[in-house]
């Protein structure tokens, strides 16, 4: 069981060994967490980040300058980062392996588009597999279904993943259903859900969904902590 807690959006705190893993930083554009979530109390040991859109690293500056950790993303966003006068980056690519502490995060394939908030390249879009002793999991970063999935599946065993289900930019419910067992897990933790109107999804509906699909959602609320 790791604990996790919910920043709205894409955003999570993952505690693993003994270790803070922040996702994809987006608080400070968020409207749904004002009066909830406070930046300056966020302090990750290291912060991931899936791609270059304004919804994913928002608030990488602060939370890494704030931390001093390593920000750890695709060569193309660790360079952005350095720019941003974060020094403390490790880039990587689709792929690629690096253990931090017990800790290996590898780096898959991502089926989206990636620009920085200026509009400027920013490489391609990526997820994670994050396991080490005792645990696995999947964070699909913004993606379509793609059957690189399943290649997840033949490597890790996923004891839950982190999914997409606002369709319209990215996969939807019941695509993400499909991806859970693309990747062979039963535990969902729904992302990317109701932070604009395009993605807003019916609660019930969605739970429903997953339900008759033999597998297990969690709707996290903003703020909230809780264990998978």
């Amino acid at each position: 069981m790791v604990n996790i807690t919910y920043y709205g959006h894409s955003t999570f705190m993952v505690e693993v060994n003994g270790k803070k893993i922040l996702f994809d930083p987006f608080i400070t554009g968020n409207e749904a967490t004002k009066g909830i979530i406070n930046l300056l109390e966020i302090v990750p040991d290291y912060i991931l980040l899936s791609h270059g859109h304004e919804d994913h690293v928002l608030d990488v500056e602060m939370i890494a300058k704030q931390s001093h950790c390593p920000v750890i993303a695709t060569f193309e966003v660790a360079n952005w980062c350095n720019k941003k006068g974060i020094d403390n980056t490790i880039p990587m690519n689709i792929g690629g392996t690096i253990n931090r502490e017990g800790i290996n995060i590898k780096m898959v394939n991502a089926v989206h588009t990636s620009s920085f908030p200026d509009g400027s390249y920013a490489g391609v879009p990526a997820g994670f597999v994050i396991s080490w002793e005792g645990g696995c999991f999947y964070y699909s970063g913004d993606t379509a279904l793609h059957y690189d999935m399943k290649l997840i599946a033949e490597k890790f065993n996923i004891d839950f993943a982190f999914l997409c289900l606002g369709d319209h930019f990215t996969m939807g419910v019941q695509d993400a259903i499909k991806a859970a067992g693309f990747v062979n897990t039963d535990k969902v933790i729904g992302m990317h859900f109701d932070t604009f109107p395009p993605i807003e999804i019916d609660h019930k509906k969605t739970v429903d969904a997953f339900k008759a699909a033999g597998l297990t959602l969690k709707l996290p609320e903003i703020g909230e902590i809780f264990s998978a």
